[in-house]
């Protein structure tokens, strides 16, 4: 996709998230909508997937881990939108007996999700697994990992990031939202987690940094990241964004990290976000 394209897809995406939370009114839509640029940037444009021959094992092809599943509207509208489900299950979201729950889950079999998450702390681990199965495979595919700035507090993350050093996993791309919020108010305030590239770089990481809402950007970053397979070394990308992204009264506060919009939030939300494909 060009930009154009990726640009106009974001803007879907955005419009499924605030659709899907509001119409339940439950879910998490202000990291959703923070994380929507890079979504759509890996499955779009980045990663290579086969959506219409889902398998659990993804021989051959990119994986993606969410870690932060709590943001899983963002992920389920990507998903259906690239083809792995139809786009009107985006309908079934949080409803009894869907195969889109709250937290990603594997139970109900849904296409594009390989392991629960949602208890934060896991997710690294989890795409550390996969990526040194596809080392030891010989394959030349890459795995990429998302985890919340907040999520960073678990002790389980630094305990991974150690053994990816040690194990010289260098097929990896783990990025963490840094947008500064976390359920109960800004990173700051809650847990100061003080310099994050100085606390990578001593657990062994290749640090990388980039603007989350800039395709471009985006892209000459993985490009970067790429460039360092080989060097047996992880690559971490502190990737700047802005909670509730693309909808002016929920950027910006930890206030929308868990709440739905109204009818009449709904209706400014979708007033100021484009849209050239349908909605659900």
């Amino acid at each position: 996709m060009n930009y154009g394209e990726l640009q106009a897809t974001a803007s879907q995406v955005r419009r499924d998230i605030v659709r899907m939370v509001h119409a339940v009114q439950s879910g998490h839509p202000g990291g959703s909508l923070g994380c929507t640029d890079l979504l759509v940037q890996l499955y779009f444009d980045t990663m290579n997937v086969n959506p219409s021959s889902f398998d659990m094992d993804g021989r051959g092809e990119d994986l993606f881990f969410l870690s932060n599943g709590h943001i899983s509207p963002v992920w389920y509208s990507v998903l259906a939108r690239r083809g792995y489900f139809p786009v009107t299950e985006l309908a079934t979201f949080r409803k009894l007996n869907s195969r889109l729950q709250g937290h990603p889950a594997t139970e109900e079999g849904l296409p594009g999700i390989r392991v629960a998450s949602g208890s934060l702390g896991q997710g690294l681990s989890v795409a550390l697994g996969a990526a040194q199965v596809k080392k030891l495979a010989g394959e030349e595919t890459w795995v990429y990992s998302l985890h919340g700035d907040g999520e960073l507090q678990e002790g389980q993350i630094w305990e991974a990031a150690m053994y990816a050093a040690h194990h010289k996993i260098d097929n990896i791309l783990s990025f963490v939202d840094c947008n500064g919020q976390q359920i109960d108010g800004p990173t700051d305030d809650v847990m100061s987690l003080g310099d994050l590239a100085g606390k990578w770089a001593a657990f062994g990481w290749h640090v990388l940094s980039c603007d989350g809402h800039d395709f471009e950007d985006l892209q000459r970053t993985i490009q970067a990241g790429h460039a360092r397979r080989g060097t047996g070394q992880p690559t971490v990308v502190l990737m700047k964004t802005e909670m509730g992204k693309g909808v002016d009264f929920m950027e910006g506060t930890h206030k929308w990290h868990g709440i739905a919009p109204s009818d009449e939030q709904l209706d400014l939300a979708l007033g100021q976000l484009d849209s050239t494909l349908e909605d659900y």
